[in-house]
């Protein structure tokens, strides 16, 4: 029998604050979510607004010469709506009982045993957190010497760190208006740039890209995976967000708000690296960019809108995500996590990792976080869907002593399974993964007799 009543003493067992009750600025906390603060309005421009990944600028480059214009479009666009079904799916659990990913990943993992998936989704934010903080302190520091004359990159830095952090803070609702505001600021200079790029290169985007045959075979396909796997950590700990969503939305309504919010940065943001890449053979756009010094405005829009971009990046995909991890080992506030979260991205020495000498390393450590994404969202997925057919017993959630105490090691041998498929397959790894890790998981949750008491 399920029950989906909850135990007060439990929740007050696992979290520093049990209840959510008001939604106060800050005052996150993992109990079941009482308020949700987002429609299905905000909700879109939050996603729009943290979905902006420098990265996707890369993504487009990479596809010179395999794809035509329309090929391109339609691949970043399947991409985007396989991303949006598999946010809905794993965001399910989070959207119906307001439990954040830790808590949800439990019935999975056991309570010690969610460390795992934790640590796979923390450190690569934390890294990223400061990298791209770097990236912006950059921006913010080409336009301080482009305008003012001062450059001073490491000042920027601690500024820009310290503005973050102090954003962070606020939780969720300093979330919901920073992502709607910015999300404003975001699409018209998305457009500008759009607009500049054709504009300024529009023959030969024509000879280079539109007027080629290109292919719908498998580099097509394959395509969709580049525009995919920029996502892949922000469907591990979609029930972060998805508890934050107001109730009344089915799975296709959902799946279209993951899909339309994701869509417009990645189609505008590929397309201008393909176009750039395609019309000049230089495949950094920024760079492109920072050379059209006869266009000052160009320039500095696009300059603020990486700095802006990375603000909107980080708070949502790069704070959240080991804040809640910290407050669910440590048992630490919200606002304390949040804090240590963007002090330890200092700690990540950015100025290190944007060296030429450090690509081989950072592209490393990617692709071993990366190999774990797939399996673990894999096992979620399965246990939540197959094993427990979207019914969770929210009081064992909550309980360290009941029957999802410790170690559940079906889901760690599982996602280690998925891991070593992808690291055989690189090119189709998130793919690979998922059937093995999921058949496994399910195969050894009826199979080992250890592992039974986690379906009581």
């Amino acid at each position: 029998m399920h029950s989906e009543h909850i135990h007060p003493q439990s929740l007050r067992l696992d979290t520093p604050s049990d209840s959510d009750a008001g939604k106060a600025a800050g005052e996150e906390s993992l109990a079941p979510q009482k308020t949700r603060i987002m429609g299905r309005v905000s909700y879109l421009l939050a996603w729009f607004g943290g979905c902006v990944s420098i990265g996707t600028f890369a993504m487009g480059s990479s596809i010179v010469g395999t794809l035509n214009l329309l090929q391109a479009t339609l691949a970043i666009a399947i991409g985007c709506f396989v991303i949006g079904i598999a946010l809905a799916l794993n965001g399910a659990a989070g959207y119906k009982y307001g439990i954040p990913f830790m808590v949800q990943a439990r019935s999975a993992f056991g309570f010690s045993g969610t460390r795992f998936p934790g640590l796979v989704r923390a450190v690569p934010a934390i890294v990223w957190y400061g990298f791209q903080s770097w990236i912006g302190a950059g921006a913010l520091n080409a336009v301080s010497s482009t305008l003012f004359g001062f450059d001073n990159l490491v000042f920027y830095f601690v500024v820009f760190q310290f503005l973050q952090i102090g954003l962070s803070i606020f939780g969720f609702q300093g979330i919901k208006w920073l992502e709607n505001i910015g999300s404003a600021f975001i699409l018209v200079s998305l457009v500008y740039m759009f607009y500049s790029v054709i504009d300024r290169y529009g023959d030969a985007i024509t000879a280079n890209l539109v007027n080629i045959e290109g292919t719908w075979g498998l580099p097509f396909w394959g395509a969709t995976l580049l525009f995919l796997g920029i996502y892949s950590t922000m469907m591990l700990n979609v029930s972060d967000y998805s508890r934050e969503l107001k109730e009344g939305s089915g799975p296709g309504l959902l799946t279209t708000l993951y899909a339309m919010s994701i869509l417009p940065c990645t189609l505008f943001m590929g397309l201008i690296g393909l176009m750039v890449s395609g019309a000049t053979g230089v495949s950094d756009p920024i760079k492109v960019f920072a050379s059209a010094v006869d266009n000052t405005p160009l320039l500095v829009a696009t300059l603020l809108f990486i700095a802006f971009a990375q603000v909107t990046t980080n708070v949502l995909n790069n704070v959240v995500p080991p804040t809640y991890i910290l407050m669910d080992v440590f048992k630490l506030r919200f606002r304390t996590a949040t804090v240590l979260v963007g002090l330890l991205a200092f700690g990540t020495f950015p100025w290190e990792l944007v060296k030429d000498e450090s690509a081989a390393g950072l592209q490393l450590f990617v692709q071993t976080y990366s190999a774990f994404l797939g399996p673990i969202f894999a096992v979620l997925v399965v246990d939540y869907f197959i094993l427990r057919r979207r019914r969770l017993d929210i009081a064992k959630l909550y309980d360290a002593e009941g029957p999802y105490r410790g170690v559940n090691y079906a889901a760690i041998a599982a996602s280690l399974l998925g891991a070593a498929v992808a690291l055989s397959f690189p090119a189709v790894s998130w793919y690979a993964s998922l059937l093995p890790a999921g058949l496994a998981y399910y195969l050894l949750m009826h199979r080992w007799p250890a592992c039974r008491r986690f379906l009581d």
